[in-house]
């Protein structure tokens, strides 16, 4: 799948694996296995931007994916995102969709929200926010036809 067709059909909250075709290195090649998971790895979907235009210059749209988080003792430390725009010359997989019920946590309203966390229904979602205080949090309960949409104007998800 394209990443034009992840950012049209690909609900926030999905996990999207991306790859870019070629071999996993074996283990005892470091660097090389390394490189290799920065093109090919996995992560939940947590925003998408459409195109910009500034002056002379157009950029397409993107969307950002959550790879990882590192920390220890319930602190985060470091959080991992990767952002691929719509012209990415990578292939795309939808591992998993949120499940219906479930309940987006986003950290503002708005175009240029981003996801928080993913709680399994509206009471888990406001005991987090209560822990992790986002004062401008907006929840958004993941519908049937949002978890379901995989199959859109003749294109399989």
């Amino acid at each position: 799948m394209s990443a034009s067709l992840i950012y049209d059909l690909v609900p926030i909250g999905a996990i999207v694996a991306w790859s870019d075709g070629s071999p996993r290195p074996a283990e005892r090649f470091k660097k090389k296995l390394a490189a290799w998971q920065t093109r090919n790895n996995s992560g939940r979907l947590i925003r998408k931007e459409g195109p910009r235009q500034s002056g002379n210059h157009a950029s397409p749209g993107y969307f950002t994916l959550h790879e990882a988080d590192f920390g220890g003792k319930n602190t985060v430390v470091m959080r991992i995102h990767r952002t691929f725009g719509l012209d990415a010359n990578l292939t795309f997989k939808v591992l998993e969709r949120p499940a219906p019920g479930s309940v987006r946590v986003f950290d503002r309203g708005g175009p240029n929200a981003e996801l928080v966390h993913l709680a399994d229904n509206r009471e888990a979602a406001a005991a987090w926010l209560k822990e992790h205080g986002y004062p401008n949090a907006v929840l958004e309960e993941v519908t049937a036809d949002q978890a379901a949409a995989a199959h859109v104007e003749g294109r399989v998800a």
